[in-house]
């Protein structure tokens, strides 16, 4: 298991190198810069600009220089378009944002959803099995960027009970909406990957020799069907921690959270290679982090497949 883990480390270096040097590629193959607007700069100003931030750089030059600053500085450069501040600066200042409410809607919709799918699946064609799949449905029927001006219109505009953006330190009122708006889609789909699962499970043979030698529901639930049952949805938990990461964009746009988010999204507007690129990085990273937390997870679940 070590080796394993050391060969994917090993792997995931030059995976995100590629992912870099993709990325930076297609940024600047896309017609105009950073520094263009509607109202074209001088071209001695554009040029001063231009050397101040290395853009008159061949563009090996720049992806060079780029890389090294990274590898051995971890640096990501300064930010085209904030002024006085590096890229470091804002995803210091973001990510641990996105990620406070990134985890909380990871964790709810986890719970809930592998709430639903067992009871359904353990009292199938019942009313709570209709319910659970129901809701699941309904969940999946609202992503996010529909759930939240949703949200807005109810709780804060109707009801008045909560407020309808900021952050202010993440003090729960300001957390309830993000997360919900966040961590619903995701919800159903895990409730109905975890009923379909258990119900395959609980069809098994070695649940039949189970029940066969006496032991409780509980037991047989607990300690014979879980752990088979988890494997198909430990496969899609990787990719939702991620996704609740990055899908918060809409929820900073509406909720206006000042998540890393809507950092992103303003500098995929602005044009501003820094910051697309760091935030890229980060993501790039977490994916292939996630993902090797997920393999090694299915060790534990199925010792099989260590060998």
């Amino acid at each position: 298991m070590f080796a394993y883990t050391i060969k994917r480390l090993l792997i995931a270096v030059p995976t995100i190198l590629m992912l870099v040097v993709a990325c930076f590629f297609l940024m600047h193959a896309a017609p105009g810069g950073p520094f263009t607007s509607e109202r074209p700069l001088p071209p001695a100003v554009l040029a001063n600009i231009e050397a101040r931030y290395g853009l008159d750089q061949p563009l090996w030059k720049q992806l060079w220089d780029y890389l090294t600053n990274i590898v051995l500085y971890f640096d990501f450069g300064p930010s085209f378009k904030f002024k006085d501040r590096d890229v470091n600066d804002v995803i210091a200042q973001g990510f641990p944002i996105s990620l406070t409410y990134g985890f909380l809607s990871f964790l709810v919709a986890t719970i809930v959803g592998l709430s639903l799918g067992i009871a359904a699946a353990i009292r199938h064609n019942t009313w709570i099995d209709y319910l659970a799949v129901g809701l699941g449905i309904a969940a999946q029927a609202l992503p996010n960027f529909v759930m939240g001006p949703i949200l807005i219109l109810v709780f804060t505009l109707w009801l008045g009970w909560l407020p309808g953006g900021g952050w202010n330190g993440g003090q729960w009122p300001y957390l309830i909406m993000p997360v919900i708006a966040l961590s619903t889609s995701y919800m159903g789909s895990i409730a109905r990957l975890t009923r379909s699962s258990m119900l395959e499970v609980l069809n098994s043979n070695f649940i039949r020799t189970a029940r066969a030698k006496g032991l409780s529901d509980r037991s047989i639930i607990w300690r014979h069907a879980l752990k088979p049952t988890l494997m198909p949805v430990v496969t899609y938990l990787g990719p939702v921690f991620v996704y609740v990461l990055t899908g918060s964009v809409f929820v900073d746009i509406y909720f206006s959270t000042g998540g890393l988010g809507q950092a992103y999204v303003g500098s995929a507007l602005s044009r501003d290679y820094a910051i697309l690129l760091g935030v890229t990085i980060l993501y790039g990273a977490l994916t292939v982090a996630v993902s090797l937390i997920i393999d090694l997870a299915y060790a534990w679940l199925d010792p099989k497949i260590r060998y």
